[in-house]
């Protein structure tokens, strides 16, 4: 697979299944408890999102999970953790056969996360920014007890604002910066990428969390890039100015989601690394993943409590994940 086009800028293909499902079923696809299937990968930061904002609120029973495997090739992501290589619901051995299902001429990225509608197998969204914020929206009726506000009415303004810049300079940057085509493009996406971790750097000194004083969708989206830094963007991408643990604020707070419920207990560092050094061959032709890095600093103390701050608000910390959904021994701190 080729990721990296010669003298060329990385530019990701956002051309997303964008019908929504809603509590009044507007677009056609009601929310109903049970109905969809949320398909992810432990790997892919964009996937990793939906699964943290799926354990925050509490949806697990309202909006089932399937978990790929870390790998893919040209055609799809596939259902290789499962018994038979197949998901057990859905009964496909590839995510691709779900598009298919919707569109036959369907000609996009076979993306996660998506969502999919079991009684026809059809993938019903892949919006990644949508797919978090609905969970928020229009499926507050199955929240568990406790579920904290991740985009609160009043502060929905500055929520998007700095999701806006995390996700031109940070989500996205860190690609920009890993399959560019030239060095100008390279250094290019490698100084907005830094200038604007700087920044971030700078308002998380004054403030435990990046809107407000609590968890919001920003911490979600932001987190999900830093968690994966030093283990795959820092080398594999080359985005090396310095590595997140040696970048004191970020990395107290980064420490600080991590240790938070529904944050690392859905990280899977070994999915992570296998996606982006197997599939990545272009950038990687050998294939070989790193040993490294040393993960026991994700649970030292980061002392961020001084800040202040509820991480759940008026709510409550999710309990343990659900069985079947842990992550596997020895791939996580």
């Amino acid at each position: 697979m080729t990721y990296v086009s010669a003298g060329r800028e990385y530019t990701r293909d956002s051309r997303y299944l964008t019908t929504r499902i809603t509590a009044d079923g507007r677009d056609g696809y009601p929310v109903e408890p049970g109905r969809y299937r949320l398909v992810v990968s432990r790997a892919c930061p964009w996937a990793s999102r939906a699964v943290i904002v799926r354990r925050l609120l509490g949806l697990e029973k309202a909006l089932p999970m399937a978990i790929a495997g870390p790998t893919h090739d040209e055609r799809s992501w596939t259902f290789d953790l499962d018994p038979g290589g197949r998901d057990p619901v859905l009964g496909i051995e590839r995510l691709r056969d779900a598009y298919l299902a919707r569109d036959p001429g369907y000609d996009r990225g076979i993306t996660v996360p998506a969502v999919v509608d079991v009684p026809t197998g059809a993938v019903v969204t892949n919006d990644v920014s949508r797919i978090t914020l609905d969970m928020s929206l229009e499926w507050s009726a199955h929240w568990r007890d406790g579920a904290p506000l991740l985009y609160p009415p009043a502060l929905r303004q500055e929520i998007d604002a700095v999701n806006d810049m995390v996700y031109r300079d940070v989500n996205n940057g860190v690609y920009r910066a890993g399959f560019a085509g030239s060095q100008e493009k390279y250094a290019e996406a490698y100084q907005r990428l830094f200038a604007r971790l700087d920044l971030l750097s700078e308002r998380l000194e004054r403030s435990r969390y990046l809107v407000g004083d609590t968890l919001t969708e920003a911490d979600v989206r932001l987190f999900t890039t830093l968690v994966r830094f030093d283990a795959v963007y820092h080398g594999h991408f080359k985005c090396n100015r310095r590595k997140l643990s040696e970048t004191p604020v970020l990395w107290a707070y980064a420490r600080d989601l991590f240790q938070t419920p529904g944050f690392g207990d859905t990280v899977d560092f070994d999915h992570i690394k296998r996606h982006y050094y197997v599939v990545h061959t272009d950038i990687n032709p050998t294939g070989i993943v790193p040993l490294g890095p040393d993960l026991s600093g994700w649970l030292a103390p980061h002392g961020r409590e001084e800040l202040g701050g509820r991480p759940f608000g008026d709510g409550t910390p999710p309990g343990p994940p659900p069985p079947g959904e842990e992550v596997p021994a020895g791939h996580a701190p």
